[in-house]
This record gives C-alpha cells, structure tokens and sequence, in this order.
C-alpha cells in the first residue's frame, strides 16, 4: 500500500465541477481582482471565525506583514514568538522592521511557554527595550495558551497577533468554558490558504480577521497600493490583494471545513488509539484549552530520520515541521542565538515525525501507517 502524507486529489475531484463554474464566471465576466466573491467571503469568513471583519490578502505571509504595519509596528520594536514555526512568521516581523525575539516552547504542546514568556518579557523591560507584541503561533491545528497570553500581554500593555495559519476553526476554550475560534482572540488574527491548509485555495491567498475596525481598515489600503479609492493613495502600500478566482474557490471549501475538521479529529483519535501502546512512540497532547483541528499530526520519536527512510520504502509518506528551528537557520545568524538557547525546541526538531493526516485518510491507510511504524521500531 502507499499512503501520501496529504492527498489534494480526492477533495478537488469531488469539488471539480463546482471550481470550474467559479473559473468560467471569472472568464465570463473578467472580473477577476476584487469583486463580490471577495467581498462575499469576507463576510462568511469574518462570520466563521466570530469576528466583525476579514479581509483577503495574496497570502498567509501577507496577512501577517500587513498586519503588523496596520497595527503600527515600526523599525526597531521587538516582538516575541516562537523558533518551532515556519519562516513566514519571522519574515513578516523583520520586513516590517520589528526585531525578532525568541521565547523556547512547552514541553507537552509545542506552542509558546508561558513561564518563559514572562521571564523573556520581564528582562526586556528592565533593559528598557522597545518591546511591542506578541505573535503567538497555533501551531499543527493546536491553539497556543491564550488565556494567560492575554492576560500576560494586558499586563505588560502589549498586543497580541495570533498567527492561526495552522489552525482555521480551531477553538479555544477559556478557564470559564467561554469558546472562541482562533483568530478572534487577539488584536487580529492571520490565516494562510496555502492548498494543503485545512482549507485551502488553488494557489495563494491568505486573509486578516479582527474586530478593530481600523486594523482591517489599514489593511484593506495596505493590500492595495495605500489606496483609499483607486488613485488616491493615503500612503505606500503593496500588492497583495485576494484575487476573485481564488476567493470564489474558498468560498465553495469553507462551506465544507467543519465537516473535513471533524474527519481529521476522527483520524487523530484513530491513530491515538492505535499508537497510544507504543512506548517509543510520543503521540500529540491535545491540553484542556484546545479543541484541535490537526492541520497536521505529529508524533515524536527518537531515530527519526532512520524511522522516516524506512517508512517510505514501505510507501508511508510523512513531512517534518520544522526540522531546523529558525534561530539555527542560516536567514537568523546576525540575532546572535546559538545552539542551546532553546533546548525543548531544538529536542523536538531532532524527533518530530507528522504523519499522514487529511480528512479522506481510511481507516485502513491509517492501520497501515502504524503497523509499518511499529515494524519499523523493531
């Protein structure tokens, strides 16, 4: 048997007809930037997440540049996040000029220590460093700790941007069983709809959710050359707009997402169940605060790399995020870290194995993954 890490096929086959109607109304009417598709999904994402506005950008990493520029970071404010991420994070902070502070991660779920959050905070403030935000990452469909983030962020008179690239519905549950979505929780939330997102686009496209009308404002101008209408241009801006094919896709998925959430919940549990015995098998804590969505599902084992070989000459694909934490890349050398700052994330980059995981994932794939780890073990 094969079984691929993510299989966009099968989702876009059923969904075929339905793009393709979206492709040839764009054909048919050339409206191909902006327009009510655009305006449309918006609405249904923004009404999706719990909060009052969305709006579309060209990626993932642009909802998280523009972002930080409408929310008035400028050259040489510090903001914390976390090394376990993708770039696109860091990116987002260092060319908007901010300066990238790294705080190490929990040991049970991967997202941002709220301890060493604290001490990292608290350091700074006594050094009298320009310190702005927080850009905690909800990270492989799982939401960071947001309740004490938040209360930690008020306290210090800082913001917080929830990059939620990996986490669309995901909820978070609050120590007074009040639920909301990810993105809804801090000043403004970021998505990517990278295809192999849990909801996904047929290429780029991101967007911004927030309830502060002047945040989704801004980035609104930002995405569009600063323009308040065409040709009137309040300050510089960029070219990162959602465009309408994009946006009418989207708008088809995201009436599709709690179900596909739901099957991949079903999946997680699954492989729970069956790698739960295996004592050198690590499965993914899911804590008291989070109802995932496992964008991805990532077991920690040691061998990885030798686990990881075995399993695909037994046609088991799988992925690793992120083998090289940001603070060891090359891109991050002049931040002046070194290995050894964060033991808990470089660990877990050594370890860290994301199995197969989309909503159309059989039982039967799913037992053979695990039966052909467990031969791989012995």
């Amino acid at each position: 048997m094969k079984v691929p890490f993510v299989d966009l096929n099968i989702q876009h086959q059923k969904l075929k007809n339905e793009i393709m109607q979206v492709v040839e109304d764009a054909v048919n009417t050339t409206r191909f930037i902006g327009g009510k598709n655009v305006t449309q999904f918006e609405e249904e994402f923004a009404n999706f997440c719990g909060t009052k506005f969305a709006v579309g950008t060209g990626s993932g990493t642009d909802a998280l540049r523009l972002t930080l520029l409408a929310a008035g970071i400028s050259p040489g404010d510090e903001l914390i996040t976390v090394p376990n991420t993708f770039i696109a994070t860091t990116e987002a902070i260092s060319q908007v000029g901010g300066r990238i502070v790294f705080v190490d991660i929990d040991e049970a779920n991967d997202t941002l220590d709220i301890e060493k959050l604290e001490s990292e905070i608290k350091k700074r403030r006594r050094n009298d460093t320009r310190l702005k935000a927080i850009v905690p990452v909800h990270l492989y469909g799982q939401l960071a700790n947001m309740e004490p983030i938040m209360e930690i962020a008020q306290k210090y008179n800082l913001f917080v941007i929830e990059d939620a690239c990996q986490a669309h519905g995901a909820l978070h549950i609050a120590s007074d069983k009040k639920v909301q979505k990810a993105g809804s929780l801090g000043k403004a939330g970021c998505f990517s709809f990278y295809p192999g997102k849990n909801l996904g686009a047929c290429g780029e496209a991101g967007a911004v959710v927030t309830d502060d009308e002047e945040i989704a404002s801004k980035v609104k101008m930002l995405r569009d050359h600063g323009q308040s209408k065409k040709y009137y241009h309040e300050f510089e801006g960029y070219n990162a707009r959602l465009d309408a094919i994009q946006a009418g896709i989207l708008r088809i998925k995201l009436k599709y997402l709690s179900e596909w959430n739901e099957k991949r919940r079903q999946n997680a549990l699954r492989y729970n169940e069956l790698l739960k015995d295996i004592p050198e098998v690590k499965i993914p804590e899911e804590p008291d605060w989070s109802k995932g969505v496992y964008h991805l599902y990532v077991i920690k084992i040691d061998n990885r790399d030798e686990i990881q070989k075995e399993l695909e000459r037994k046609g088991v694909f799988t992925g690793l995020h992120y083998p090289i934490p940001l603070h060891l890349q090359n891109a991050y050398k002049y931040l002046g870290y070194k290995e050894g700052d964060f033991p808990v994330t470089e660990r877990h980059a050594k370890q860290l194995l994301s199995l197969p995981m989309f909503p159309e994932l059989t039982d039967e794939q799913i037992r053979y993954v695990v039966d052909s780890i467990k031969e791989c073990i012995s």
